[in-house]
């Protein structure tokens, strides 16, 4: 009797914990509000966790914490979950329009940001700037005070230089605007310049494919290339056409080839270049410092013959960061299909 009374020692190691216990650690720390989690047991498994429950006593807070990092640990194994734009959108056209679920999605698909002006900072300088270099000074002007001086000094360089200072000039004499302007100016923003940014994100079964072959080496995919000719020729010159290849990078402008050199480690730049055609090679030789540019070459030279599947990995790896950086609006890819400009 005496031991019954004494109290229960409190669980200070996740570790010792039996699975009904941890789930009845868990059921605990989410409580009543989260009490519908029960209906997806079965009467034996209720039985069991309650059973763990009511022994359970006292759990420490480092334990219950453990027990929460272990759960969330394995909801991103066997039980995760995927979001993802088309979920996203199939998910919202359950209960909304589909004029609005567009609208959010376009919303979605765009740079990132709560606010327009937070959208325009993460757009790259030059993107915005072809776009801007059509409007009116006095919209430039206003334009240009919402958004971070930095990112500002960038599109003006960007911009033709005879509109540039008429936009300075604009910007010097710039009064408060008013709300009903500004808020004018916001919904052409969203309605002719993000929309459009938006539209350029959207991928299709054949772009998703072709991001799949990007990721071959030269042989799996001349092999896959070849066989999806023979049964739907249409599918495979679409592919073809959406495919970003290294040799694509040659389309970057100077910025974009300086922005990717910053993100790129040097020692993957140089066995990528090693396979690239001599044409390439000058782009980026060219677009560094005449030091760095000698240095690129004598590493090059010093690796003597290297394998083909390594240069196609660096490759590869390359292409990533381009992709990555097009995605946050740092640089403009241009694929294989031509003048179509595309915004991964």
């Amino acid at each position: 009797m005496a031991r019954l009374l004494n109290k229960k020692a409190a669980v200070e190691d996740a570790k010792k914990l039996t699975g009904p216990e941890k789930a009845a650690v868990i059921l605990l720390s989410l409580g009543e509000d989260h009490a519908k989690l029960w209906q997806g047991l079965d009467e034996e498994e209720i039985k069991e966790v309650s059973q763990a429950m009511a022994a359970l006593g006292t759990v420490t807070s480092q334990v219950v914490e453990d027990v929460m990092v272990e759960f969330v640990s394995g909801m991103s194994g066997s039980g995760s979950v995927m979001g993802s734009f088309e979920q996203t959108q199939k998910l919202l056209a359950a209960f909304l329009p589909s004029d609005r679920v567009e609208g959010m999605m376009e919303e979605i698909r765009g740079p990132a940001g709560r606010t327009m002006w937070d959208k325009l900072g993460n757009v790259n300088e030059a993107v915005l700037a072809n776009y801007l270099k059509n409007e009116y000074p006095q919209t430039v002007a206003v334009v240009l005070s919402k958004i971070k001086s930095d990112h500002a000094a960038r599109v003006l360089t960007s911009l033709p230089e005879d509109f540039a200072l008429e936009c300075v000039q604009r910007m010097l004499r710039m009064e408060p605007v008013q709300r009903e302007i500004l808020d004018k100016i916001e919904q052409t923003l969203r309605n002719e310049f993000m929309s459009n940014l938006a539209r350029t994100s959207k991928r299709d079964s054949h772009e998703m494919m072709a991001d799949i072959f990007n990721s071959f080496d030269r042989q799996t995919e001349a092999r896959f290339i070849g066989a999806l000719e023979e049964r739907n020729r249409e599918s495979a010159e679409r592919i073809r056409a959406l495919m970003f290849v290294f040799e694509d990078l040659s389309k970057l402008d100077p910025g974009g080839v300086q922005t990717l050199l910053r993100a790129v480690e040097k020692d993957q730049l140089g066995l990528a270049l090693k396979g690239a055609s001599e044409s390439l090679r000058e782009m980026f030789f060219s677009n560094m410092s005449e030091r760095a540019a000698k240095i690129m070459r004598e590493d090059m030279e010093g690796m003597g013959p290297v394998r083909l599947k390594d240069v196609d990995q660096s490759q590869m790896a390359m292409v990533q960061v381009a992709k990555d950086l097009a995605a946050k609006g740092e640089i403009m890819l241009v694929g294989q299909g031509g003048d179509d400009e595309l915004i991964y």
